[in-house]
This record gives structure tokens, C-alpha cells and sequence, in this order.
């Protein structure tokens, strides 16, 4: 390294005067100030006047080697700088072990060894250290001894090795290489003025204006021991890092400690269980527990959007083989279903009164979503048999006639189960609808009452007022999230049927939607003769029939689903019903009801849906006393 003439007189602080700021005297803290508040300005003042604060606290109160390393790693700690708290280490070896140790600042130039961390000194050299540095964290410099290749005897000199960015050094050392070699010293990027540089510079007149004789400190301190014992368990604190240490993992023990806290008192709680005859709750907690039972939502995804979103992608899905059937419609049209037949059923082998679920999938559902086959092996498990009611042009099939469906108009539905409950006469039978075949079951309920083949539905998150799921969906975040993919979605459907429909609509119009309302508008609403939207809304929305439900039906919420918001839920209109009864959970989404670390294989709905049926099945006859 490059020596400079020495100076008559030390550099003078331009810092700010008063109490709190370094003094520029002939102590090392006030000289680090200096230097730095020449080279590094606002920041270098500020770390030079936390090395002046230790250094002067250690000689006005008289600690001995320890305390002194305690107020170093306190300051040095500060800026998340240990390895510049190493650099300055260094400086204090130089000094106590060449001749000058004992000189004023004045010997030296403006420009010391702590100034540049990345250019090596008298007989030192950088190199990477083994192992690397800590990804994230300072570059770490480790004291190694070397030989001094300016010393005939061969005597040690402190090497340093920075561990982490190695080509970042590698260019550093590179183009002060070329400095020298020029013959001028290599200016000081504008990148190394920053904390890690005001920093040494503080650690270096801290360790210095130690190092200098003062009658405080205990006469016999051997400064080479304590700067080779404080280089040592700064190096492990580097290598520990930040959870080694204890202070990261305390933080992180502290926060799971407060978000369990707060999941175990606000998230996970009971259902609650709404039903105005007490029988059918009995029935319920005795024969469905899982209703009475704490729902606990999956700790890292309980927000029911999150819970939305992530179900189609997190849930598995099952095996299932179907066997499709076309049955043609009093219009001319044709209806898709998919039989689960379970011919391998062991609790019932007679096919004839095996028990049958027909399953209704959502808006844009069909057979093939996770959710129905879920339900599907659910059943399978019990030995149910299972159909999927498909709605027109949906499944693959073709369209033969100028319609589609809706959640208002039932024909199909009833089509389908007089189809269903005509094959198997003798076989028990219900229905379980999930969102929109929620609503089309629950309207379709509403219409026979008692005039139904069906024991019982199951109903889950289904939209009870449309005027409602339609503004929830409107907001900002749940159009960008929902409505608008659901939107394009209901046009995809409709879109492979074009030449079809183009005979009663206007396609290029409906394709513009870019909200389900828009699409209801210009193409539901139409095709099934209501005068306007809002009459297709108020007809569709089961919240308006619920009260004419003439068998036993369970309906699972979520009170924070945006598809049907939790003050759109009928829980009066629930309360005049004794055939009727509400679960609502405070988290769930919309068919999310996520539970456990990893929710793969089961979600809450999925045992609801499984004790409901089981209960309906094999004890119908405690609930049809009623």
C-alpha cells in the first residue's frame, strides 16, 4: 500500500458543534470524525459520533477488555456491519503492532487503512473466503495470518479474506490495481460512502482512542489479545448469522407466538348453527357433527379469496370413471349427464337400491371440477351411487336448440331428476348443488315444496341474492379477481355454439361483456323472456322461495364469500323454516373451506357433504319425524 507524506496537522471536524456531536481534539473518536465527516458526510457523522460515545463512556466509567468488545458490537450491530466492526479491528492490530502505534493522527494521511475496506494494506492481500459469505448480508472479513513478503524474516501480518460478493471485490481490487499502476491512487466510489465505510471509520477511532494511554483503563490490557479474540467472535457472528444468534429467531418466535394468538381467537372458530326446530338440530349435532365442531382454516391462506383462488389449484383430484348419458328434452334439446355407478359397492351390491346423489357443479361447472369429484369419492367410500347433472352445451355436447341455462328456470332439472328417480325407483335419493346448482336446486325446491322424489339437498355456497353477489363481484379487486373471468368464461361456453345462437342474438354484442351483469343483459335475460335484468335477478335469487322448501335442506356459507355476501344471507327467512338450517363459518370463500397445513385431499365442505349424506341415508327416518 501506498504510503503519503505525513501531515503537520490533523484534518478539522466540519461537523456540528454542541453536546451531542464528536469533538475534533487530539482523541481517536474525534480524528475518526473528522475524517469522516470529510470523506462521507452526513452519515459518517452520525457513525463517528456513535464510535466517540463509546469510546468516551469506556474512559469515563473505567471497563476493562470485555465491555470494551460489548460496545463495539452494539454500535457495529446497528448497521447490520459486522464485518466493517472487523475492518476496524484491524486497524487497531496495525497500529498496536507497527512502530507508528504510539504516533498522532497527523502521521498518517486523511486517507488510513479503514477508509478503503477493499484495498489491501502494508504485506495483506484480499481473498474470497472458503465457503463464501452469507447470501443477503455484509461481505465478511476473516484475520488469518500470512507471511509478509516485506519482512526478511518472514514474520506474520494480518491477512483479511472477504467472504460473500467475490466478483464485486474482484472488480474493486482490479481497478485499484490499474490506479497504481498509473500511478495515482484509485478515487473512492460514490458506493462506498455509505454506512458500511462510516462505520469502520467509527469502529477505527473507537478501537484507537482505546488503544491511546489513558488512566481510566486497567494498565495491563493487552490490546493484540482482545482484538484477535473480538476478530474471532465477530467472525462467528458473521457465520452464525442472524438466527444463530438468537435475535432473529426470538423475533420470529415472538411473531408466531402473536399471529397463533390472533388465528386461534379471531380465524378459527365454531360455526354457527341457525334452524328453528330443534329436532333437526339434533339430528344434526348428533348424526352431522362436523357442523358443531371448530372449523380450523389453513393458518397461511384463511382469506376467503385467498381460499377461492388457491382451492382449484391445491385440492387433488380424484379418479373417476364416468359413464355419460344423453337425454333428450321436451324442446328438442339434450341434457349431459355423468354416472358415477359404483358397481363395486360392498354396503350395497344390489344396484336397485343403491343410494343415489345427483351432484349440480357451478356457473361454468361440469363433472370434471375438484370439487364434484371429491364429492364423488366421498360417496364411493360409503357406496353411494352418483350422477352429475350437466347443464346444456356445457359438457361437450352439442347444442340442438337456441338455449342454454339459467339459475331461475328448473325444466331441466326437473327433467333430470324424474329421469334419475324413474331408473331407480326403489334406490334413496338426493341432491347436493354447489353455487350456482346451489341456487338452481334451492329454486327448484322453493317451486314443488313436498312434490319432490328427493329426501333431502345439500346446499353449499350458494348465492342467495343475486342483486347482492352481482355488486359484491362488482367491486374493484373482485372484478380483476372474479367477474371478469367468470365472464369470459360464460362467452367461451356460448362461443363454440355460434352459429346456433347467432339466430336469436346479437354474438358480436355479447361477446363485448366484460361483467356477468353485462352478459346477463344482453344474453340471459333475453333468451329465458324476462323484460329486464332486474326481473331475472329478483326471479333467480332463492333468498325469495326459501320459505317454501318443503323437505330437509342444510346450506353451508362462508359470511366473508364474495360470492354471497354474509349480510345477503337469509337468516330470518332461515328461522320461519323448520326444514331448513344454515352453517356459517367466518372463513371459507366461495367452495374454499380450506383446512389443514396442506389441504390436498379433504376440505371442510367435503365432510360436511359426507356426514349430511351418511346421516340422511342411514338414519332418514329420525329427520322425515319431524
Amino acid at each position: 500500500m501506498r504510503t503519503q507524506p505525513p501531515r503537520s496537522q490533523p484534518p478539522r471536524s466540519r461537523g456540528r458543534t454542541g453536546a451531542g456531536a464528536p469533538p475534533a481534539g487530539p482523541g481517536g473518536a474525534g480524528r475518526a470524525a473528522a475524517f469522516v465527516e470529510q470523506g462521507c458526510g452526513r452519515r459518517g457523522r452520525a457513525a463517528a459520533q456513535g464510535g466517540w460515545c463509546a469510546a468516551s463512556r469506556l474512559c469515563r466509567k473505567g471497563r476493562r477488555e470485555p465491555f470494551l468488545t460489548t460496545d463495539l458490537l452494539r454500535y457495529a450491530s446497528l448497521l447490520d456491519t459486522t464485518a466493517v466492526a472487523v475492518f476496524g479491528t484491524r486497524c487497531l492490530s496495525e497500529l498496536t503492532e507497527s512502530p507508528q502505534a504510539s504516533t498522532s493522527y497527523s502521521s498518517r494521511s486523511g486517507a488510513g487503512p479503514w477508509c478503503d475496506p477493499t484495498r489491501p494494506a502494508r504485506g495483506e492481500a484480499l481473498r474470497p473466503l472458503a465457503g463464501g459469505g452469507r447470501p443477503g448480508c455484509s461481505p465478511s472479513l476473516r484475520a488469518e495470518p500470512g507471511p509478509d513478503p516485506s519482512k526478511p524474516d518472514g514474520a506474520s501480518a494480518r491477512r483479511l479474506r472477504p467472504g460473500g460478493a467475490e466478483r464485486r471485490y474482484r472488480r474493486r481490487r482490479c481497478s485499484a490495481e490499474r490506479s497504481a499502476g498509473s500511478g495515482g491512487r484509485a478515487a473512492t466510489p460514490p458506493s462506498r460512502r455509505r454506512a458500511g465505510v462510516c462505520l469502520a471509520a467509527a469502529a477505527g477511532g473507537v478501537l484507537r482512542c482505546a488503544a491511546l494511554p489513558c488512566p481510566a483503563l486497567h494498565p495491563a490490557m493487552d490490546w493484540q489479545v482482545l482484538t484477535r479474540e473480538l476478530s474471532l467472535y465477530l467472525e462467528n457472528q458473521v457465520r452464525v448469522g442472524l438466527f444463530g444468534s438468537g435475535v432473529g429467531l426470538s423475533l420470529v418466535l415472538g411473531f408466531g407466538v402473536a399471529y397463533a394468538c390472533y388465528y386461534l381467537s379471531s380465524i378459527a372458530k365454531k360455526p354457527q348453527l341457525v334452524a328453528s326446530n330443534d329436532r333437526f338440530c339434533r339430528f344434526l349435532e348428533e348424526h352431522c357433527p362436523v357442523v358443531t365442531e371448530t372449523y380450523y382454516p389453513t393458518i397461511w391462506c384463511w382469506e376467503g379469496r385467498v381460499q377461492t383462488l388457491l382451492r382449484p389449484f391445491i385440492t387433488s383430484r380424484p379418479q373417476v370413471q364416468y359413464r355419460n348419458e344423453l337425454i333428450k328434452t321436451a324442446d328438442g334439446g339434450q341434457i349431459s349427464l355423468d354416472w358415477f355407478d359404483n358397481n363395486g359397492s360392498l354396503y350395497y351390491p344390489d344396484a336397485s337400491t343403491r343410494p343415489t346423489v345427483l351432484l349440480l357443479p357451478g356457473l361454468t361447472g361440469t363433472s370434471k371440477e375438484s370439487y364434484i369429484l371429491h364429492m364423488i369419492h366421498q360417496s364411493e367410500t360409503l357406496g353411494y351411487r352418483c350422477v352429475v347433472f350437466n347443464n346444456r352445451g356445457i359438457a361437450g355436447e352439442e347444442l340442438l336448440t337456441p338455449r342454454t341455462y339459467c339459475a331461475a328456470n328448473t325444466e331441466d332439472l326437473e327433467a333430470v331428476i324424474h329421469h334419475v328417480h324413474g331408473l331407480h325407483p326403489s334406490a334413496p335419493f338426493m341432491a347436493a348443488g354447489v353455487s350456482m346448482g346451489g341456487m338452481l336446486l334451492l329454486n327448484y325446491l322453493g317451486k314443488t315444496g313436498r312434490d319432490t322424489p328427493l329426501m333431502a339437498a345439500a346446499i353449499f355456497s350458494a348465492g342467495w341474492n343475486v342483486f347482492e353477489s352481482v355488486e359484491s363481484l362488482e367491486k374493484p379487486l373482485n372484478w380483476l379477481l372474479f367477474n371478469y373471468y367468470l365472464t369470459t368464461c360464460l362467452q367461451s361456453s356460448i362461443s363454440r355454439h355460434r352459429q346456433m345462437l347467432e339466430q336469436l342474438f346479437d354474438m358480436d354484442l355479447v361477446m363485448k361483456a366484460r361483467t356477468i351483469r353485462e352478459f346477463d343483459k344482453q344474453f340471459t335475460s333475453v333468451m329465458f323472456g324476462y323484460p329486464t335484468i332486474d326481473d331475472y335477478y329478483e326471479d333467480a335469487s332463492p333468498c325469495r322461495k326459501l320459505k317454501s322448501v318443503g323437505i330437509p335442506v342444510l346450506c353451508l356459507n362462508s359470511v366473508d364469500d364474495v360470492f354471497s355476501p354474509g349480510h345477503a344471507i337469509p337468516v330470518e327467512a332461515a328461522k320461519q323454516n323448520a326444514n331448513v338450517a344454515l352453517v356459517l363459518t367466518s372463513c371459507g370463500g366461495h367452495i374454499g373451506f380450506l383446512e389443514g397445513i396442506w389441504p390436498r385431499k379433504c376440505t371442510y365442505m367435503d365432510r360436511v357433504f359426507k356426514q349430511f349424506v351418511q346421516a340422511v341415508f342411514e338414519h332418514g327416518n329420525k329427520i322425515f319425524s319431524m
